[in-house]
């Protein structure tokens, strides 16, 4: 960006937007995100192919359909063959990156991982974006080796007490930082992305407001924030939560929040990559992707995931055109993007590549 450098927003601002309701005052927000996104980003819109490779998973958090206690989930994990041909798929479509999302599972191990992305590396030349749960330095330094070139792990929220409070940790297994995680992820070389979810029962404004201010000081390259979805399998949905905070600080798990959470993301991190989720669009299905396009956002993640497994992968319920063929997803995604006079960017779309704009 060149000309005067832009101030950075302060944490009584960021309370303020998260506060707002005034539909003309949200509308300055809106603009000045879009603003950011346009000089930060650019116009183009990333198209990253998602492939949900297994719904197996070892935690027992209290909100997550895949959860190990929930035993009406049919569970899969996708064979390396299956998922090369999804990625040569997301190659035909001129998709940049690939990226490989599952439960934590621990049948994924090192050695078949990093064959897999040597082969998705050589045959297709995508790059690779791992999502796959807290996994040992060990297991993420052969990957990174591999090829993966970013990795993708939420910490969910900033406040320790309510993270561990939704969070039980493995069986037999220390509780683990995900902030160290991500330290080391970045030590290994990766891009690294993480997020929150808008609206957990017992998270306040001032939880909210220390994530964006945590997202800023991690200087995160991806984001990923949406809406809090009750799914009815778990005990979130079976029990009071309880909340240890009044009505008036709970932050509520609306369409509305998670846009002013995205915009305010775009504006501590200008450079970072911010999809606009599935998540969105299950609130809001006629147009939840281009408002948040239009708020701050400049990344869709079309579903490649073959119909037979995307049905199974239901962290929480009634997911976004969740019976939709790879085809008809990457059509429809195509045309949101042409609707809101946006391109569809070229290439990986590196956020190294964004901070070269920023920093001119």
């Amino acid at each position: 960006m060149t000309g005067k450098k832009r101030r950075a927003v302060n944490r009584k601002e960021i309370l303020g937007w998260l506060r707002e309701y005034d539909e003309v005052r949200l509308e300055e927000l809106w603009a000045k995100a879009d603003e950011i996104r346009k000089t930060s980003v650019g116009d183009g819109v990333h198209l990253r192919g998602l492939v949900e490779i297994s719904n197996y998973c070892v935690r027992r958090c209290l909100y997550c359909g895949l959860r190990v206690g929930n035993h009406s989930v049919k569970r899969y994990r996708m064979t390396a063959d299956e998922i090369l041909d999804c990625a040569k798929k997301a190659s035909e479509f001129g998709y940049g990156t690939l990226v490989m999302q599952a439960g934590e599972d621990p049948g994924i191990k090192k050695v078949w991982m990093s064959d897999l992305i040597e082969r998705i590396k050589g045959e297709t030349g995508l790059a690779i974006t791992l999502s796959l749960g807290e996994r040992s330095v060990e297991e993420l330094s052969a990957w990174r080796d591999a090829g993966a070139d970013r990795y993708l792990i939420r910490f969910e929220t900033s406040n320790p007490d309510l993270f561990r409070s939704i969070h039980p940790p493995c069986d037999g297994r220390d509780e683990v930082d995900r902030i160290s995680i991500l330290n080391d992820l970045r030590g290994l070389g990766y891009e690294i992305g993480s997020g929150v979810m808008v609206g957990i029962p017992g998270q306040s404004y001032e939880d909210l407001a220390s994530d964006l201010e945590l997202f800023r000081s991690l200087d995160l390259d991806m984001i990923g924030v949406g809406p809090f979805i009750l799914h009815p399998e778990t005990p979130l949905a079976k029990t009071v939560a309880d909340k240890n905070i009044s009505e008036d600080e709970q932050v509520p798990n609306s369409e509305l929040m998670t846009y002013k959470v995205l915009a305010l993301s775009r504006i501590v991190c200008p450079r970072a990559n911010i999809p606009s989720t599935t998540a969105l669009a299950t609130l809001n299905l006629a147009k939840g992707r281009e408002l948040g396009l239009q708020r701050g956002a400049n990344v869709l993640m079309p579903n490649i995931t073959p119909v037979k497994y995307r049905v199974h992968y239901e962290i929480y319920p009634d997911k976004a055109c969740i019976n939709e063929s790879a085809d008809d997803c990457h059509g429809c995604m195509r045309r949101r993007i042409e609707s809101i006079n946006r391109t569809v960017a070229q290439g990986p779309g590196s956020a190294i590549g964004n901070r070269r704009k920023v920093d001119k």
